[in-house]
C-alpha cells in the first residue's frame, strides 16, 4: 500500500503550531513517541483540496538546525532525513509569528536552506496588527521565494488558503522548492549571524508601518544588545545598584538600629540581670537585630532586580552574557539560573533543570555558591560600614559601594574562573548555544513590584525569627555555659570559646581571630548568620557596656585589624557556608559525591584566597 505523501510542520516555540495543526487535522490525529527516543510525537490526517490524503506531522518547536535539547535534535534529524525509522518529508509547512517576524524568520531561512518544498505560514497576524504591526505577505513571500499564506490558527482564517498552497506544492512541480537560499556570497546561509542579519533585512522589507512602541524597543536594543555599548551597560547598572544599596539605605538602617538599641535598653530597665535578661537582650535581640537591621540594603537590591525583570531588560543581559560564558564553556542558558543565585543558590540550583546538557548542568551547579547571595550582604555591609571610610571617590560614587560591587564581581569572576577549570576537567564536555526570544521592553507594574519586596520581605524576616533566632540562641547558650570565674573572658572560657580555640589554630594562619573562629562555626546553618554570632558574642563579652549603645560596629573597629576584615570578606566570597545549598545539590545530583567535591574546592578557595589576601595587605602596610 502507498503511503500518502509526508508534510512536516516545523517552527519556533511558540509560533502557534498546535493550534494549526488542530485546525487543518481535526480529529484525525495520533499521538505517540518518536522512535528511539521519548519526545512526543503529534501526526494526523489532512485531506488536500483534489481529494488526496496527506500525513502531517507536528514536530516539537526549535530555534535552529543546530540542536541544544532531545526536541530539536529530533526535528533537525526528521527534516534532514537522519531520524531512525522516518522518511523524509515531502514538503514542510513553516510556521512562523507575525509579531516575533526576525527571529522567527532565521529558522524559517535554515529550513527553505535545505530545499525540500516550502509553504510558510504567517500566524498571529491579528495579534501583530493588534500591536501596530503591519505586514506584506507578498513582499515576504518574493524576498524567500515560497509560498507565504497569513493566518490566524485559532480563528481558522486562511486554512482553506493554505490548504490549497499544501494541494499545489505535495507532488506537484518543486523546481522552486528545489532552489537554495543562498547568502551575499553565494554559500549556504547557515552561519547563524549571517540568517540573523539576512532576516532583519527581508522583516523590514516586509513591514509596512509599526508603531513608535516597536520602533522604540528596535532601537533600544540596538543600544542593549550592542557588542561594546552593551556589556558598558550592564556593569553601569550593576555600579548604580551596588551604590544605591548603601547609599539609599542609610536613614532605615538608622531607624532599625535605633529600635533595636532602644528594645534592648527598654529590656535591662525593666528586667533584673540574670538568665532571662541576658537570654533575651544577649542572645535573641544582639543576634536577630543585628541581621535585621540590614533588611533595607536587601530590599534595595530586589528592588532592581524585580525592576530590570519586569521591564524585559533581564532576557537581554542574558544574551549578552552568552558570547562571555562561551568562552569558559558555558551556554547562556545558565545565566538565569545564576542571576537567580545572586538571591539564593537553592532557587538558583534548582532553575539549572532547564539546561539539557548535563556537563553543562553539573558546572552550573558547583558554581552557583560562587554568585553573592542576598545572605551574604549582611556580612559585606557590616565589615564595609566598618572598615572602609564612606567618602566620595567620584561624584556620586562612594568608596563603600565601589567595594560592595567589586565583591560581587569577584565572586563572577570567580565562578567564571572555576567554570573554565571545570569544563576542561572533571565536567569536560563540548558547550551549546542557545537560543531565546526577546520580550518587548515594558514599565514595571508598582503592584508586582511591591509583591515581589513584600514576599522578599516575609522570607528574610521568616529566616530571622526562625533558623537565625534559633541559631543564636543555641549561640547564646554555649557562649554563656560554663560561667567563667573571675580575670577570665566569658566568651574564651565557654563551651562555643574552647570550639572556636580549636578553630583559632586552623584559621589563624590566614589572619583570623578567636571572634572569626567563634563566628564560622554556626554559619553552615546560613551565611548571615555570621554577623548574628559575632553580635551575641559581643553582647555577652562586653559587660561595661549595660546600655547597649556601642554598636557592632565600634566593637569591630576596636577589635580586628584591616588585613583581618579583608581576608574576612574574601572568605565570605568563596566559601559553601550553607547548609541548604548543600542538600540541594545532593538532591539535583543524586548523590554525596558532588555536594563534597563543591565543599571541598570551594572551602580550599576560600581559604588559599583569604590568606594572600591577609598577607599582602600585611605587606603592603595596611
Amino acid at each position: 500500500m502507498e503511503l500518502p505523501p509526508l508534510v512536516a510542520m516545523v517552527g519556533n516555540p511558540n509560533a502557534g503550531k498546535s493550534a494549526l495543526f488542530n485546525a487543518l487535522t481535526g480529529a484525525r490525529q495520533k499521538v505517540g513517541n518518536y522512535p528511539g527516543v521519548t519526545v512526543e510525537r503529534h501526526s494526523g490526517r489532512l485531506a488536500l483540496d483534489d481529494g488526496r490524503p496527506v500525513e502531517l506531522v507536528d514536530l516539537p518547536g526549535a530555534y535552529s538546525l543546530d540542536p541544544a535539547s532531545p526536541d530539536e535534535r529530533v526535528t533537525r534529524d526528521v527534516v534532514t532525513g537522519a531520524q531512525a525509522g522516518e522518511r523524509l518529508p515531502d514538503a514542510l509547512l513553516v510556521v512562523i509569528d507575525a509579531s516575533n517576524l526576525d527571529n522567527h524568520l532565521r529558522f524559517a531561512m535554515q529550513l527553505i536552506a535545505l530545499g525540500l518544498p516550502v509553504v510558510v505560514a504567517l500566524n498571529m497576524v491579528d495579534l501583530a496588527e493588534r500591536d501596530g504591526l503591519v505586514l506584506d505577505p507578498a513582499v515576504l513571500e518574493r524576498e524567500l521565494g515560497v509560498p507565504v499564506v497569513p493566518t490566524v490558527a485559532v480563528r481558522r482564517r486562511g486554512i482553506d488558503v493554505l490548504r490549497g498552497q499544501l494541494t499545489a506544492l505535495v507532488g506537484g512541480s518543486t523546481a522552486a522548492g528545489l532552489r537554495r537560499l543562498r547568502a551575499s556570497d553565494g554559500s549556504v546561509a547557515d552561519d547563524i549571524v549571517t540568517l540573523q542579519r539576512r532576516a532583519r533585512v527581508v522583516a523590514a522589507a516586509a513591514t509596512v508601518s509599526e508603531t513608535p512602541v516597536r520602533r522604540w524597543n528596535h532601537m533600544l536594543d540596538s543600544v542593549a544588545l550592542h557588542p561594546v555599548f552593551g556589556p558598558v551597560l550592564l556593569v553601569a547598572l550593576l555600579f548604580v545598584m551596588f551604590q544605591a544599596v548603601f547609599s539609599w539605605s542609610e536613614a532605615p538602617i538608622a531607624w532599625i538600629e535605633g529600635a533595636f538599641t532602644a528594645a534592648e535598653a527598654w529590656l535591662k530597665g525593666v528586667l533584673p540581670d540574670g538568665f532571662v535578661r541576658s537570654l533575651l537582650s544577649d542572645g535573641v535581640i544582639a543576634g536577630v537585630g543585628a541581621v535585621v537591621v540590614f533588611l533595607p540594603q536587601i530590599l534595595i537590591l530586589f528592588l532592581f532586580i524585580l525592576v530590570l525583570e519586569a521591564s524585559g531588560y533581564m532576557v537581554r543581559a542574558a544574551f549578552l552574557m552568552d558570547r562571555l560564558m562561551a568562552q569558559v564553556g558555558l551556554s547562556g542558558r545558565a545565566f538565569i539560573p545564576l542571576l537567580s543565585s545572586f538571591a539564593c543558590a537553592v532557587p538558583g540550583i534548582m532553575a539549572t533543570r532547564t539546561i539539557e546538557d548535563e556537563k553543562d548542568r553539573l558546572t552550573t551547579i558547583l558554581i552557583a555558591p560562587l554568585m553573592t547571595c542576598s545572605a551574604r550582604l549582611p556580612v559585606y555591609t557590616i565589615i564595609i560600614g566598618a572598615f572602609i571610610p564612606a567618602r566620595q571617590v567620584l561624584p556620586f560614587v562612594g568608596l563603600q559601594g565601589l567595594v560592595l560591587f567589586a565583591l560581587y564581581l569577584l565572586g563572577i569572576v570567580g565562578a567564571f574562573v572555576a567554570a573554565l577549570v571545570l569544563r576542561r576537567t572533571v565536567t569536560k564536555g563540548e558547550s551549546s548555544g542557545f537560543m531565546m526570544e526577546m520580550p518587548k521592553y515594558q514599565m514595571p507594574r508598582l503592584r508586582d513590584v511591591a509583591l515581589g519586596l513584600w514576599s522578599r520581605t516575609e522570607i528574610f524576616l521568616k529566616r530571622a525569627g526562625t533558623t537565625i533566632a534559633l541559631t543564636t540562641v543555641v549561640l547564646w547558650a554555649l557562649l554563656s555555659f560554663p560561667q567563667a570565674p573571675a580575670g577570665q573572658k566569658q566568651v574564651e572560657y565557654s563551651i562555643g570559646g574552647r570550639i572556636a580555640s580549636g578553630l583559632e589554630v586552623i584559621v589563624r594562619p590566614i589572619g583570623f581571630n578567636h571572634d572569626i573562629a567563634l563566628a564560622l562555626i554556626p554559619t553552615m546553618a546560613a551565611r548571615e548568620i555570621a554577623v548574628a554570632a559575632i553580635g551575641t558574642a559581643y553582647a555577652i563579652d562586653d559587660t561595661e557596656d549595660a546600655s547597649g549603645a556601642k554598636s557592632l560596629v565600634d566593637h569591630l573597629r576596636g577589635r580586628w585589624s584591616l588585613p583581618t576584615a579583608l581576608a574576612f570578606l574574601m572568605w565570605f566570597v568563596f566559601a559553601p557556608q550553607c547548609i541548604s545549598t548543600i542538600a540541594v545539590t545532593r538532591r539535583e545530583t543524586n548523590g554525596w559525591r558532588w555536594p563534597l567535591f563543591m565543599i571541598g574546592y570551594l572551602f580550599a578557595a576560600a581559604y588559599v584566597m583569604a590568606g594572600i589576601t591577609y598577607w599582602l595587605a600585611v605587606a603592603a602596610g595596611l
